[in-house]
Parts: structure tokens; C-alpha cells; sequence
């Protein structure tokens, strides 16, 4: 004799209800989420405030295209206007000397490497508009635009109040910076290095973490997946200048065409020396000051 059970299974779900959570609980939860909502926001506002000089001189550049100057060449237009820019940052005060000091030094890597890049003899991309205030083949106002990375860099770190977690020694990093600045030149002769470096990058930075604070808790991430978020947004940028006619790459000559997404790859070495040279500058710059007060 076999025993049945039989359960009425539509019964026993009308006996089930969903119970709205107590009171206290859901303030919490609005509480949690208008904190998370003003973080996002608050964070948004800093990434605006640390693109100060990127996002200036991203603005003119989208001017200059659509407006001309009589008796002025557009190329000297950009140099003007950005070194104008970089005056009023600092008559504001939204950027120092010494951070002046670090786009300067950006400045100057940016162009020797524009030299060399835009020498017929290498054609990775050109400027084909005129202009007085140039260079050899460069306009004057490019280096600029490496410099935005290095100011990016700068800013970003003063108001994100960052810090370092394991990072490595100074001596490492700007080796590695150097090497994988060389081979920005070598690699038109010689083997291209690049994924190379970028194994020795993840390798170096492996442990290290960047600490940041958006509102009042500080928060951390690790450092390499951020040189390739960096970079992913200096490409769009990118896409935008050649869109304008800032510079053309050979392909882009006749017609416009998206730049290549391997281009991601350069940037993010661009970015780890433009990293470490800041991240250099800065903790032998807190080491003086140690060691001043220690006097």
C-alpha cells in the first residue's frame, strides 16, 4: 500500500507575502544610495577639475576648427591660446609652479619625440597645415598636448589625495621609463619592445595600489588596470584632434578614419612614463621636505 501526499502548492503561495522591509532598514538604504549618488557625482566634478588644462585645450582645439583669425595661422592660434590657458590656471591658482614645472618637462619630452615621428624619413603621422611658430615639421603648440597627459596626471593626485600602496623603487621605475621611451625611437630600427616593457610593467606594479579619496572614505584600486583606463580616453581624445585636423596620421591623409585601436598600446606606455616621472618628481619632492623639517 503506497502512501500519497498530496500538497496544494497554490494554496501554500497565497499563505506566502513579501513583506516591505522595516522602516529603519529602507532609511538606510535611501541613505547608502543618496551617499553613492553624490560619490559618483563628486567624482565626476574631480575628473572635470583634473582635465582642467586637457579639457581647455580640447575646447579651443574644437574652436579653432570652426572659426578663423585673419592673419594667423591656426597651429599659432593653438600654441597662444594654450600658453594662455596655462596663465590663467595659475592665476587662479588651480595650478602651481611647481606643477607648471612638471607640464614644462612634458612639454619638452613630447616635442623631441614629435620631431623625430614626423621626419619624412618615418612618417608615423604629420601636421599639414602651416604655421610660423614651429619646429622642423612640428608646431610648437604639440608638445601641449603630452603635457595635458603629465597636468592630468598632476591634478588628479592632488585632488583625488592620492597615495601609493607597494610602490617600487624610484630607481626601477624611471629605468623602465626611459627604456620604454627609447623605444619609441629604436623600434623604427629594431625590434619593437613595447609588449615587452608592458609585461615588465605589470610585473613591477603587480602589488602596488592607488589610494584615492572622492568625499571622505578612501577607496583603492590596483595601479595597471588604471594607466590603460587613462589611455583608453586619451585615444577617444585622439580620434577628436585627428577629427579636427590637429595632426593626420598617413591613413587619415585623403579621408578621415577612426585611429587604430592598437594606438591604445602607445598611449598607455605614454602614460606609465608620463606616471612615474610625476610619481618621481613628487616623493623626492615630500623626501626634501622631510628632510627640511628635520633640520
Amino acid at each position: 500500500m503506497a502512501l500519497v501526499l498530496k500538497t496544494n502548492w497554490s494554496e501554500r503561495a497565497s499563505e506566502v507575502r513579501i513583506l516591505p522591509p522595516p522602516p529603519e532598514r529602507m532609511d538606510l538604504y535611501l541613505e547608502k544610495l543618496k551617499e553613492n549618488v553624490y560619490e559618483v557625482f563628486l567624482f565626476f566634478i574631480k575628473q572635470v577639475r583634473a582635465c582642467a588644462f586637457a579639457g581647455s585645450f580640447l575646447a579651443i582645439l574644437f574652436l579653432s576648427h570652426h572659426i578663423t583669425i585673419p592673419g594667423l595661422y591656426r597651429y599659432d592660434f593653438l600654441f597662444l591660446a594654450a600658453v594662455l590657458i596655462q596663465l590663467i590656471l595659475i592665476l587662479t591658482k588651480l595650478e602651481t609652479w611647481e606643477e607648471v614645472r612638471y607640464i614644462f618637462l612634458f612639454h619638452i619630452i613630447g616635442l623631441v619625440l614629435e620631431i623625430f615621428k614626423t621626419n619624412p624619413s618615418v612618417g608615423s603621422w604629420s601636421y599639414p597645415e602651416p604655421g610660423i611658430l614651429k619646429i622642423a615639421t612640428v608646431p610648437l603648440y604639440s608638445g601641449f598636448m603630452y603635457a595635458a597627459v603629465g597636468s592630468y596626471i598632476s591634478q588628479a593626485w592632488k585632488v583625488f589625495n592620492l597615495r601609493l600602496l607597494n610602490y617600487p623603487r624610484l630607481a626601477y621605475g624611471l629605468l623602465l621609463s626611459v627604456l620604454i621611451y627609447l623605444n619609441f625611437f629604436t623600434n623604427h630600427f629594431i625590434y619593437d619592445f613595447r609588449y615587452i616593457f608592458a609585461f615588465l610593467v605589470v610585473i613591477l606594479f603587480w602589488k602596488t595600489e592607488a589610494c584615492y579619496t572622492i568625499a571622505t572614505e578612501e577607496r583603492r584600486m590596483p595601479l595597471v588596470p588604471s594607466f590603460l583606463l587613462i589611455a583608453f580616453f586619451i585615444w577617444i581624445a585622439e580620434n577628436i584632434g585627428t577629427y579636427l585636423g590637429a595632426w593626420q596620421y598617413p591613413e587619415q591623409l585623403v579621408t578621415w578614419t577612426a585611429v587604430s585601436i592598437h594606438k591604445i598600446s602607445s598611449w598607455s606606455l605614454l602614460v606609465i612614463i608620463s606616471f612615474i616621472v610625476v610619481a618621481t618628481l613628487k616623493y623626492t619632492r615630500e623626501d626634501r621636505v622631510t628632510e627640511f623639517k628635520k633640520q
